[in-house]
């Protein structure tokens, strides 16, 4: 594919028209403690401090860069685009604790990421010439610097660590169709091929430990969170509570399952930083234990209300018995007395009145006899990152139920609805669909979970329904599609093709097609956490490209959210967007092939960029 320039100049570096400064990024505790520092952190000049923090913070590879490298020479591979590993030799020569360091400047990453990309690219042979890779490169690391466009975190994170610095590790169970055998592999490490994805959508079977099965899913999941990715799944194939089992017994039923899977998401932080795993749960509304799935967060809520409530109650009361122990004015003995220390008695009351367990007025009572004055009692608070919420379940995931039209029906009609066992499909228990849809309102107003999914109307949008019907989404919902499915996205900034006075068009074309290019490079270069989606992804190639700030660049030109020209303006962009995309998805599939044509698909499929 040809490339051509429209930021950059072959004569120039791709960084020739950006300032680069140097900044501090700094993360401390509520009680003024540094977390993280780093003093020299190398930016360009027109980035926010919130910009150069995430990058410091989230996105620079912390450890294991070598200080010194030495290219790998590549037969067919242009010398600028060789890989590079640590150069031994002279490591060898610095202090040890100097051989291995971190990323301190954003042109590492910027070129980590680009140089990632046009290497498989040009691998995949997706450019005519070396001068049309070059130009790809200089492109690509430009738009990053200039914040024109970025892709999801776990491109940050891992793509081009290999490539870059020779960073690599043992397999982690994922698994890669090789792009020039077009068979299935079973990854040998860590990060030649990266995991580019954020978004993912899982299966699971109603099976406890066979592949495929719940626990297996956990594992799955860990390691796309391990990665900095996000999973979905709907566990509506796992049999309802008091099913029967093989084995004689009965199934402990869909929530037991989901709380084992909640505390594991929460054990992980994604990709090594502070932010939570992503993760999304959805149930059908027809599953027997859809009630206990609605209001499951909305009872973990009133745990937490009454952790906070509670530990403050019992602080606040048993340091009053103390109180009281210390005002006595008579003698030692008689001061731990009830039946002489009138004020005690009175304590002990209130606290009794407060629901006190006696076993801690006791405890306290001993206490007082050995000489102690009071009591540190832990007390907890309600915010979302506090002990109290990290106690509870279901805080690791966003919940949805999944509605048909038949039950929105239901609902207008107000007629009963039927909740059907997964085992022999018949009717376990019969509810009003109005009461149902009242609960889901209620729970969403006390805790903001569960959201819905239409089943029926994202069917019909569906653009492969010949293999399969689309049954979840990733955390975020912005990816619905096949279950054992991935998308790798990238967004674009529309404020940096807004001069103050005109969009440029040509601009965001442009950096269109690069991206999409991009997305497809990245789908060729990638490991998944399992053969299904290793399978899938090759087959299908779902990118998803969209763009950020559209608000920002209508209050920018003086356009109402909700106006004519508002919606004008988007729906245009838009249009631009996907048509760009498909014609590029049209042009890659005319050099390179079209998708391949698995056997078992009755009918052509036509899958969006």
């Amino acid at each position: 594919m040809k490339i051509e320039r429209h930021f950059t100049t072959a004569s120039a570096d791709a960084y020739a028209a950006l300032e680069f400064t140097t900044t501090v990024s700094e993360i401390r505790n509520p009680d003024g403690t540094v977390v993280f520092r780093n003093d020299a952190v190398e930016v360009p000049k027109s980035w926010s401090q919130v910009a150069s923090d995430v990058i410091a913070q989230k996105y620079f590879r912390k450890a294991g860069v070598p200080a010194r490298l030495k290219k790998v020479a590549e037969d067919g591979v242009p010398e600028f685009l060789w890989r590079s590993v640590p150069d031994t030799e002279a490591l060898a020569e610095l202090p040890e604790d100097a051989r291995y360091i971190g990323e301190s400047s954003a042109k590492q990453v910027f070129d980590r990421l680009a140089g990632a990309w046009c290497y498989w690219g040009w691998k995949g042979q997706y450019f005519a010439t070396e001068e049309d890779a070059r130009a790809y490169f200089d492109e690509m690391r430009f738009m990053l610097a200039a914040q024109m466009a970025a892709p999801n975190s776990p491109q940050w994170f891992n793509t081009g660590l290999h490539w870059a610095y020779g960073i690599d590790g043992p397999s982690q169970g994922h698994f890669y169709v090789d792009p020039f055998t077009h068979k299935l592999v079973k990854s040998k490490s860590s990060y030649e091929h990266p995991q580019p994805h954020a978004c993912f959508i899982q299966s699971v079977s109603d099976d406890l430990v066979n592949d495929g099965g719940i626990m297996d899913l956990w594992v799955r999941e860990a390691r796309l969170f391990k990665y900095g990715s996000g999973t979905g799944t709907n566990f509506s194939s796992l049999r309802g509570e008091g099913e029967k089992l093989s084995g004689g017994g009965k199934s402990s039923g869909l929530m037991g399952f989901l709380k084992i899977g909640d505390r594991a998401a929460g054990a992980i932080k994604s990709g090594g930083t502070t932010r939570r795993a992503a993760k999304m749960v959805i149930c059908d509304m027809d599953h027997p234990d859809v009630e206990e799935f609605i209001n499951w967060k909305v009872i973990e809520e009133q745990k937490v209300a009454s952790l906070v409530a509670g530990s403050k109650m019992h602080s606040a009361r048993l340091n009053d018995i103390f109180g009281a122990i210390k005002a006595w004015d008579g003698s030692t003995e008689d001061a731990v007395d009830p039946a002489k220390n009138p004020s005690l008695k009175a304590a002990i009351k209130a606290a009794k009145a407060a629901m006190i367990p006696e076993t801690y007025t006791a405890r306290i009572l001993q206490y007082a006899k050995q000489g102690y004055d009071s009591i540190e009692f832990p007390t907890y608070d309600t915010d979302w990152d506090s002990e109290a919420y990290t106690s509870v379940s279901g805080q690791n995931s966003n919940n949805s139920v999944r509605v048909t039209d038949a039950f929105l029906q239901a609902v207008k009609d107000d007629a009963d609805w039927e909740l059907l066992r997964r085992t022999d499909g018949k009717v376990a228990k019969t509810v009003r669909a109005r009461e149902l849809w009242d609960q889901v309102g209620h729970a969403a107003w006390a805790c903001a979970d569960p959201g819905i999914q239409f089943h029926d109307t994202v069917n019909a949008w569906h653009t492969c329904p010949a293999d399969g019907a689309i049954r979840g989404s990733n955390p975020c919902s912005e990816y619905m599609f096949l279950d054992d499915t991935a998308c790798n996205l990238a967004s674009m900034n529309l404020l940096k093709f807004y001069d103050g006075t005109r969009f440029d068009a040509e601009a965001y074309m442009h950096a269109s097609r690069l991206w999409t290019i991009t997305l497809e490079i990245s789908v060729m270069m990638a490991q998944f956490p399992s053969k299904e989606i290793a399978q899938r992804s090759y087959e299908f190639r779902t990118l998803g490209l969209g763009y950020a700030n559209i608000g920002g660049l209508l209050m920018n030109m003086g356009y109402g959210y909700d106006s004519r020209e508002g919606r004008a303006l988007a729906g245009a962009l838009t249009a631009i967007m996907t048509g760009v995309s498909y014609a590029t998805s049209a042009e890659m599939a005319s050099e390179l092939g079209a998708f391949p044509f698995p056997a078992t698909r009755k009918t052509p499929t036509t899958c969006c960029a």
